[in-house]
């Protein structure tokens, strides 16, 4: 009897672990190289999300889901990216969180696009990438043209500034931000002194500054990540060149203050999509149990990515079904409060109240600029 009872339990067992559906959820950002650590930060954002739903036990389409994660590093290269999304997509994911930079995001997006699978960006800002007016594409970040322009109004209004110089890395992003950024200058009445452009991998730029130190610029804007605007910031103090700072997203970073060391001063402002981490409706405690998990801090992109990934998981609640085909048309009604603020999309897929945050250096921080 004791061996029937026993038997019984195991096949009940097994009928109670068949019942719980495993839900591929992919990610995708650089996992190497400079930028690494851009990457690294989503991807830990999103896996505490997920983490969380199978926390609840949800029941989707009749079964408890379990989503699993799964990471494919494009190395923040266009090309790589969409071989790193085809792997998520041959690999049967759900959907996607990702990618980190812009650059990476549009070429992928046509792939996912094909296959039909959502695909969610934390921090890719080019107005390009929904643009294409993709169905499975969605962003839970400000874009670049509200950075270009708030940083354009900032440096017009109260810093008083007149001539700009202009710098990118000729990656989506950076070419993106800057040219934001110049167009909001130009209508504002203020000068475009000189334009450059380098590439995400230098690291040496004193041709490019010693060019634009002869024109005296008030000010220089550079489009592009920390691991070049460090450098670049340091080069320019190097040249003796007094003008204010300025960057976007890419350079607003706890990364860029280590890299760029005591090159960092109180004439160095950067723009960041969102609001601060504590002022977000739920930062400080995300910021907590992010550090709990993780042993880290936040960089700058984690809470996003939980969002995004939160995004998804409230797309198939609401459609009751994992299946992208079904549950995609319920993207459009995701409407929630997360961990930055309301989450909700336009028509095109980007988040509807997408804010924008001036940090200016100070105290040895990033601290946020009062507007």
């Amino acid at each position: 009897m004791k061996k029937t009872l026993l038997a019984l339990a195991l096949v009940s067992a097994g009928f109670a672990a068949q019942a719980q559906t495993v839900v591929k959820i992919g990610h995708a950002g650089p996992l190497t190289g400079p930028i690494a650590h851009f990457g690294k930060d989503g991807e830990n954002g999103a896996r505490l999300a997920l983490e969380d739903a199978n926390a609840k036990g949800l029941v989707i389409g009749g079964q408890t889901v379990k989503f699993e994660l799964v990471s494919e590093d494009d190395q923040g290269d266009p090309r790589t990216a969409t071989t790193a999304a085809q792997r998520l997509t041959d690999a049967g994911v759900k959907g996607v969180i990702g990618h980190t930079t812009s650059g990476a995001s549009i070429p992928a997006s046509r792939v996912y696009e094909q296959a039909g699978v959502p695909v969610i960006t934390p921090s890719s800002t080019s107005p390009k990438l929904t643009q294409q007016n993709y169905k499975t594409t969605y962003r839970v970040i400000a874009n670049d043209l509200q950075q270009g322009e708030a940083m354009a109004k900032y440096a017009i209004d109260t810093l008083k500034v007149k001539k700009f110089a202009v710098i990118d890395d000729r990656t989506a992003y950076g070419q993106g931000l800057a040219d934001a950024f110049a167009e909001s200058i130009k209508k504002l009445g203020g000068e475009i002194v000189g334009r450059e452009f380098t590439n995400d991998k230098a690291t040496d730029f004193t041709a490019i500054l010693t060019k634009i130190k002869a024109r005296t610029p008030d000010a220089i804007f550079y489009g592009g990540m920390d691991s070049q605007g460090a450098p670049m910031l340091r080069q320019l103090r190097q040249l003796g060149i007094p003008a204010t700072f300025l960057g976007g997203d890419g350079n607003c970073t706890s990364e860029m203050l280590k890299l760029a060391g005591d090159a960092m001063n109180e004439k160095v402002f950067c723009t960041q999509a969102g609001i601060p981490l504590t002022q977000m409706p739920g930062g400080n405690e995300f910021l907590s149990r992010f550090r709990q998990r993780f042993n880290a801090d936040v960089l700058i992109y984690a809470p996003y990515a939980y969002d995004a990934a939160s995004a998804l998981v409230e797309g198939m609640k609401a459609a009751d079904s994992t299946d992208p085909a079904k549950y995609l048309p319920a993207m459009q009604k995701v409407d929630f409060k997360g961990v930055t603020g309301h989450i909700a999309f336009d028509a095109r897929g980007d988040v509807r109240e997408g804010g924008v945050s001036l940090y200016n250096y100070a105290n040895g921080k990033w601290e946020p600029v009062k507007q």
